[in-house]
């Protein structure tokens, strides 16, 4: 056993719940690899974890992504080497100098991705990936609506859909991510603080309405949201960062016309090797093609993660953040 450093709850709540302390550090143990990080990735997703939102048993190390390189293996593993430089995502954990991971959760990084890049990218990557090419297949010529278009999968997400021919209507909190999102690719910005979305979904559309909204945002902009599909129109939940929506009367679907509501998560699709390996490549090119250009907005040491809890809650980021191990 040996230690590293890392943030662990005790106690669910606010940012200060994570706690900079020692923690004994086993080997791995058949089918599992020791990873030594390098760089650690900030998402709504940890906060969810932190509150007890998600529960999960206590004390626990938060964090669901990272990039470093494997220190050693058990037994069994051939799919990674020691010394091979690895990321993972949509575990908790990764707030730490190092761990032990299931080895078929690595993905290898090619030669050509930064650590801090996959660290940046690959969970909000990967979920922007499935939910433009599997949740909803968004199409060529069409006009979709993205709440949060400065945020971390936001700002991928609108990229990625502007590459494929779509315009993309983006709602984000300020003037500042107001330029974020026109960056990223946004035909049209909604400051919500100053302007009705639905009404400019309304104009932009010439009253036709949308196939399908992208919503992490939640309680604020749920209700209104549906107002802005057509008939059979798709409503995206992908995270609640106002908090949690409001307990919906089914009926009020098929008043609104024959709406569809789905609320995915990242295991049912990339929680397999496999999967995740074509994810990966598929991002990974997207990188390289430049049809996703990861904007960092902060990079900070690990050890200040209450912080940056603190600013992300606050919606005072922009981009995505990443912690250097």
């Amino acid at each position: 056993m040996k230690e590293v450093m890392a943030l662990r709850v005790h106690r669910t709540g606010g940012p200060e719940a994570m706690q900079w302390e020692p923690i004994e550090l086993g080997v791995p143990g058949p089918g599992e690899a020791l990873v030594r990080h390098s760089a650690v990735g900030l998402n709504f997703l940890d906060t969810y974890f932190r509150s007890g939102l998600y529960p999960v048993p206590l004390p626990f190390v938060p964090g669901a992504e990272a990039a470093g390189v494997v220190e050693a293996v058990g037994a069994g593993v051939t799919a990674v080497r020691p010394g091979e430089r690895v990321a993972y995502a949509g575990s908790t954990g990764a707030y730490s100098q190092a761990r032990v991971i299931a080895a078929d959760a690595l993905v290898k990084l090619p030669d050509d991705i930064a650590d801090t890049t996959a660290a940046a990218v690959l969970l909000q990557g990967m979920t922007a990936r499935f939910l433009i090419r599997e949740v909803y297949q968004v199409q060529r010529g069409e006009t979709i609506l993205l709440h949060a278009a400065a945020g971390g999968v936001g700002s991928l997400l609108a990229q990625w859909a502007t590459a494929l021919g779509a315009c993309v209507i983006g709602t984000v909190s300020s003037q500042a991510k107001a330029e974020v999102a026109r960056a990223n690719g946004c035909a049209h910005v909604v400051v919500t603080s100053s302007e009705d979305f639905v009404q400019r979904v309304l104009e932009v559309t010439e009253g036709r309405k949308l196939g399908v909204v992208y919503d992490s945002v939640g309680r604020d902009t749920f209700a209104k949201s549906l107002d802005c599909l057509r008939p059979r129109g798709t409503m995206v939940v992908f995270g609640q960062s106002s908090g949690n929506v409001d307990p919906l009367e089914i009926n009020l679907l098929g008043r609104k016309g024959s709406l569809y509501l789905t609320r995915p998560v990242m295991p049912d699709f990339v929680g397999t090797p496999q999967q995740r390996a074509v994810a990966c490549a598929e991002l990974f090119q997207a990188l390289r093609d430049g049809v996703l250009q990861p904007r960092i907005g902060c990079i900070r040491p690990l050890a200040e993660a209450v912080q940056a809890h603190q600013d992300l809650e606050a919606r005072r980021t922009a981009g995505a953040t990443v912690f250097t191990v």
